[in-house]
């Protein structure tokens, strides 16, 4: 089985200053998982104000204003002109703000070019696409609340993997919501995913001319995330027409000194600095990227001495001109962060090979990408500075002389110095292909759970299953984990567990649901028989048959048959960072929902997921 590891701020803007903080992702589970009246398609709960995962209060519905009739020259007719700091004159608006002649008014684009927003989507099916109809005939307001409050980055990298696909996805808009409006949302839960460049790329799939108040800010964001300066510029007009958001101001500078408009950039960042919001850090970075853009002899030192907090224009604008952002401030957001900065193309690869680990512990990259981080760092290094890296580990995983060498190394990486729980789950995923490589043998059996682990986080499955004979004859601790992740992971029933073993399963050794976890996934799968589940439910305190409106609305989107709204559901269930937090019940109902709606692959990883980690 293929599965698709596509890999791919949000602090939105503030209206009382440039921008408002990006929040950091509570590490704590929702008191609730679903809000009062969850899952009633004719009442859509209200926006709250105060939820964390909310950007600032969304602007009203303003349409965007016509292009105000140009002169010959190519401005406005009502525009007045200044004078720029090198004597040339300038185009200004009727508030004075510079203007570029050249993307001053948003053009209308001819019929046979406009693409139609219905249905807005970047996967093709040999991607994963799930199909148009994938949300079914769930309403947008029950849909978009969902995403809105929805507490990302989520416990469980194969269900993160999965909810992208079903953002991506070409699907029709539903209906009670704006098609612009569907694609914010869906971009804004993607950025607080860490998937900055798929989100960008979906708000680009519409034409600016159909953007939302919404949209636009979400665009922002999306361009701000990606580190991509160049992203606002098909925008700007639309967007500073739209909303005064004093972002705009200098986005335009930053855009005509990307266009070329050295002596025009000049007079829009002057300006905009002018005004206030820009006066201190954040008008110092613009100031950086319109330096950077044209010949504006502008040299600007940026100091972070007195800046407590990170946004973010202050991390789209220093990522995009390759500053670095200090720890103690990369230290005060979530890890979503991290993984928009493991693809940012103008850092230095040694620099953010930790925020790999982080993006590809989140689902953001897959097991390649994070090898061929690996592989830019060792080919980046100096081979005099290379002693003691963990690229070298990584080659000897691949190409030592023999196999347990190679496990040796694998080893060492597992266990590096200082990794937490979710580096050593990227440790896993870095080694997943080396592992599948290996000849299942006695020789190494002490490490076979890590081995068959490592393998399920890049869906190896049928690898994996090589295993399953070996370990069955063998008793040891690390067999038995070997075992119980095939017994959910492995494409078919491959290895025997009797009910008494199920309860016994410890799991990991500082973990108090190894075998609650097991049963949840076993069961999940339809792998234990239905006169045993009673029985051991309710031994394992795991209460499968109890119904909440989380389970009664998983239930009717598999009778609907819709996986992408399957999908969004099941992340639901899983808004917290620390598996050992998901309550297994919870897990149970996951894997199974997946596998009813024809998501068995997915279900399987889930599940083998949560006993690698749980």
């Amino acid at each position: 089985m293929r599965f698709a590891n596509r890999a791919t701020l949000i602090a939105l803007l503030g209206s009382a200053g440039l921008v408002c903080a990006i929040p950091a992702i509570s590490q704590d589970a929702p008191k609730s998982l679903l809000p009062p009246g969850f899952g009633d398609p004719e009442a859509p709960p209200k926006e709250n104000p105060n939820t964390a995962s909310k950007p600032t209060d969304l602007l009203p519905d303003v349409k965007i204003q016509p292009p105000a009739t140009q002169t010959a020259s190519g401005a406005p007719a009502d525009a007045g002109t200044t004078t720029a700091p090198d004597g040339t004159e300038v185009a200004v608006d009727e508030n004075g703000d510079p203007l570029l002649p050249a993307i001053a008014t948003l053009q209308d684009l001819p019929p046979s070019a406009r693409r139609s927003a219905a249905q807005v989507g970047l996967l093709e099916p040999d991607d994963g696409d799930m199909g148009a109809a994938a949300f079914g005939t769930a309403r947008g307001p029950y849909l978009t609340y969902l995403m809105r409050h929805l507490h990302a980055p989520i416990a469980s990298r194969w269900s993160s993997i999965l909810l992208r696909r079903a953002l991506l996805s070409k699907v029709d808009t539903p209906r009670g919501v704006g098609a612009a409006d569907w694609v914010a949302e869906r971009a804004w839960l993607l950025i607080r995913m860490g998937e900055a460049q798929d989100a960008q790329q979906l708000v680009q799939a519409v034409d600016v001319d159909q953007y939302s108040p919404k949209l636009f800010e979400v665009a922002m964001q999306a361009s701000l995330a990606a580190a991509d300066p160049a992203g606002l510029c098909s925008m700007v007009e639309a967007g500073a027409a739209t909303s005064k958001e004093p972002a705009w101001p200098f986005a335009r500078a930053i855009c005509s000194a990307l266009a070329g408009e050295s002596s025009v950039a000049s007079a829009q960042i002057d300006s905009a600095r002018a005004r206030g919001p820009g006066a201190g850090i954040d008008g110092l970075l613009a100031e950086k990227v319109v330096g950077a853009g044209g010949n504006t002899r502008r040299a600007v030192v940026i100091q972070w001495d007195d800046v407590n907090q990170l946004t973010a224009w202050r991390y789209g604008m220093a990522t995009a001109t390759a500053i670095d952002i200090p720890d103690r401030l990369m230290a005060t957001v979530g890890p979503h962060v991290r993984a928009w900065r493991a693809r940012a193309p103008l850092l230095a690869v040694d620099k953010r090979i930790g925020d790999a680990e982080v993006a590809a512990a989140l689902g953001v990259l897959s097991s390649d990408a994070l090898v061929d981080q690996y592989g830019a760092w060792a080919d980046a290094t100096d081979p005099g500075d290379a002693g003691g890296k963990p690229f070298l580990l990584l080659r000897a995983a691949y190409a030592a002389d023999s196999e347990s060498e190679r496990v040796d190394a694998m080893r060492s990486l597992w266990t590096g110095a200082g990794l937490d729980a979710r580096g050593q789950y990227a440790r896993l995923i870095l080694t997943a292909r080396a592992a599948g490589r290996l000849t299942p043998s006695e020789d190494v059996m002490g490490d076979a759970g890590s081995l068959v682990g490592s393998m399920f986080t890049a869906g190896l499955d049928i690898q994996a299953a090589r295993w399953a004979k070996l370990v069955s004859d063998d008793g040891s601790d690390s067999a038995k984990q070997a075992r119980a992740l095939l017994a959910v992971g492995a494409p078919g029933r491959v290895v025997g567990w009797s009910a008494g073993d199920i309860k016994s399963y410890k799991g990991n050794p500082d973990s108090s649901v190894g075998g609650a976890f097991l049963f949840a996934g076993m069961a999940g799968m339809a792998r234990i028989g239905n006169d045993d589940i009673s029985s051991m439910a309710e031994s394992l305190g795991v209460p499968v048959g109890r119904q909440t409106a989380w389970t009664r609305a998983l239930d009717r989107a598999v009778a609907a048959r819709e996986p992408a709204t399957v999908a969004l559901l099941c992340a639901v269930g899983l808004q917290n960072p620390d598996w050992k937090k998901i309550p297994p019940v919870q897990l149970y109902h996951i894997v199974s929902a997946l596998r009813r709606v024809g998501l068995t692959g997915e279900a399987r990883m889930i599940a083998a997921e949560a006993i690698t980690r749980g």
